[in-house]
């Protein structure tokens, strides 16, 4: 199974108020390495020194300082197309977190529709 798959799975598993997601990824060929890098500058994968583990990446579910699923998912999927065998493993998922926005000076309308969105 490929690397984009897996984190399908992984995404699958959890639960929908799921809100960041910290995985590590790791290449079997480090010759390759790189290579990898390359694709996974899109998502701003955070390189390890000196670990067992090459990559941290940083998942956001629907709002947040991070990577989207999305992206993430399309960076992994051009790892599978390179020929780029590799792991993954999942080190912390947060939920149950909300979004703070400034709702100051705006009207209810504005308010409801916000929560009415942001509620799905």
């Amino acid at each position: 199974m490929g690397l984009a798959d897996t984190f399908n799975e992984v995404l699958a598993s959890l639960p929908d108020d799921w809100t960041d997601l910290e995985i590590d990824v790791r290449i079997f060929d480090e010759e390759r390495y790189v290579d990898a890098a390359v694709y996974l500058a899109t998502v701003n994968a955070q390189p390890y020194s000196k670990h067992d583990w090459h990559w941290r990446i940083l998942v956001a579910h629907r709002f947040g300082h991070a990577s989207a699923a999305p992206a993430v998912h399309g960076a992994l999927k051009l790892l599978d197309q390179a020929g780029l065998d590799g792991e993954i493993a999942v080190r912390e998922v947060r939920s149950g977190r909300v979004e703070v926005v400034q709702m100051w000076g705006r009207p209810e309308s504005v308010r409801q529709e916000f929560q009415r969105i942001r509620s799905q």
